[in-house]
């Protein structure tokens, strides 16, 4: 139920409640976002395809519908996610009920890339729902 993921109510133990107000995520739920994103980029370096496809979201799942044909999209799409140098996540936000994880991605050759992954909760856990390349600020000045 919504109270549930938004972290209301009592935890095992009588722990006290953890209060997240509509839009701002708590802090367990950045952590749980960013190790989805970060295991999804490593199965893909290391080739794992099948793990890589785990963490997509149902939605992604059904459209692609086998890893192999999952990794071929990531590959002729965003093959910054897969071969990539360095990974810096930063600010998650809250738009319209949607969540969104920001990443800089610095490719093998040095280019920084501008990530939006478009994150949804599902009883398994964050998922990836898909992935947007940004405009790097100030290439379109």
């Amino acid at each position: 139920d919504p109270a549930s993921r938004a972290g209301a109510g009592g935890g095992p133990g009588g722990a006290a409640p953890r209060l997240a107000l509509p839009g701002a995520p708590a802090a367990a739920s950045d952590a749980d976002i960013r190790a989805v994103i970060g295991a999804q980029m490593e199965a893909l370096r290391a080739g794992d395809l099948e793990a890589a496809f785990a963490h997509a979201s149902p939605a992604i799942r059904n459209l692609f519908a086998t890893p192999e044909r999952f990794g071929l999209m990531v590959g002729q799409g965003y093959p910054m996610v897969r071969d990539n140098a360095a990974t810096r996540f930063l600010e998650r936000r809250a738009t319209d009920g949607r969540q969104w994880q920001r990443v800089m991605v610095t490719d093998l050759a040095g280019r920084v890339h501008f990530l939006d992954y478009e994150m949804i909760e599902t009883e398994a856990g964050w998922r990836i729902n898909g992935v947007r390349i940004l405009e790097a600020p100030g290439a379109g000045v």
